[in-house]
């Protein structure tokens, strides 16, 4: 039995929604990309298990959190895309100072949790469009702060449908990244906090806002930060100092608010901004030697 026929028959044994060649555009920011062979959205952790079961440990698995940080190419995805809803974006106390968190809540309802229960630490939070399962996975962060700093332990399922915990201390992160597997799907995680007055809290959180809006485009679509710092460096700043400013192919530009950050102008192809991204690549190599590295991750069939 070939993939689609297992996946149809599981049709009747779940209630969450399964559906064959939908287009992904909707699901990234870009608003880019084709269709994926499948796409499953599981209502909880015992569907997200019976399916991973039933087919047969098919590895081309991604799970798609809020689109902000993908790009996902013209020609979709030839696999299964996982996307997980309202279900896992829950969010708890387990004490006064840990909070619990669905792997698809957003970063900024976490932050706004913290602050309601005058919790410091998670202010970043706020000024990151991502979900909490993608900031794990990439150690996500801004001005100084990462997840890596308030991280307790990760809870994963494997693509056996097997659940476990991964703890912090057993985790090797890095910038913009961490040593733990592709195979694992993250469903929840734990943070550690401190307690502090609300009132100090939101005056955090407001001036990284701020500081954010000051910096970046807002509004438009694009996928964020393109490529990491290097050490000693700023993508952005390499990327101007070599000529890249007001770049574009088709109608993906580079942003004239800040380099480091593409742009759908409207009428773009995942292609046009890939194209974009290796002449940035190319020009900032030849003029300073240093190799960029992505921070966006590019996934999909090129056509």
């Amino acid at each position: 039995m070939n993939l689609i026929s297992q996946i149809k028959e599981l049709k009747n044994k779940i209630s969450g929604k399964i559906n064959f060649h939908e287009n992904l555009s909707k699901y990234s920011w870009f608003n880019l990309g084709g269709p994926a062979k499948v796409i499953f959205k599981p209502m909880n952790l015992n569907e997200l298990s019976l399916f991973l079961k039933s087919i047969n440990e098919f590895d081309k698995i991604k799970v798609l959190g809020a689109g902000s940080n993908t790009l996902i190419r013209d020609g979709g995805f030839d696999g299964i895309i996982i996307k997980l809803g309202k279900s896992f974006s829950h969010l708890s106390l387990l004490d006064k100072n840990t909070i619990i968190a669905g792997a698809s809540a957003f970063d900024k309802n976490v932050s706004n949790f913290a602050l309601e229960n005058s919790l410091t630490g998670f202010e970043f939070l706020s000024c990151i469009p991502g979900t909490i399962g993608g900031g794990v996975r990439m150690n996500s962060g801004c001005y100084g702060e990462d997840f890596e700093k308030i991280l307790v332990s990760v809870q994963v399922m494997d693509f056996q449908g097997k659940m476990r915990v991964i703890y912090s201390s057993d985790i090797k992160f890095s910038y913009r990244g961490c040593n733990l597997e592709n195979n694992l799907i993250f469903v929840s995680a734990t943070f550690k906090g401190k307690s502090e007055n609300k009132i100090n809290i939101q005056k955090k959180m407001n001036n990284l806002i701020k500081q954010k809006n000051g910096d970046q485009p807002t509004k438009i679509k694009t996928c964020g930060s393109t490529f990491k710092n290097p050490e000693n460096n700023k993508a952005w700043k390499l990327i101007k100092d070599s000529g890249c400013g007001g770049m574009r192919v088709g109608d993906a530009y580079i942003s004239e608010k800040h380099c480091n950050f593409f742009i759908n102008k409207g009428k773009a192809t995942s292609k046009d901004l890939e194209d974009l991204i290796s002449e940035v690549k190319s020009k900032v190599f030849n003029k300073t030697g240093i190799n960029l590295e992505l921070e966006l991750q590019i996934i999909g069939e090129k056509t």
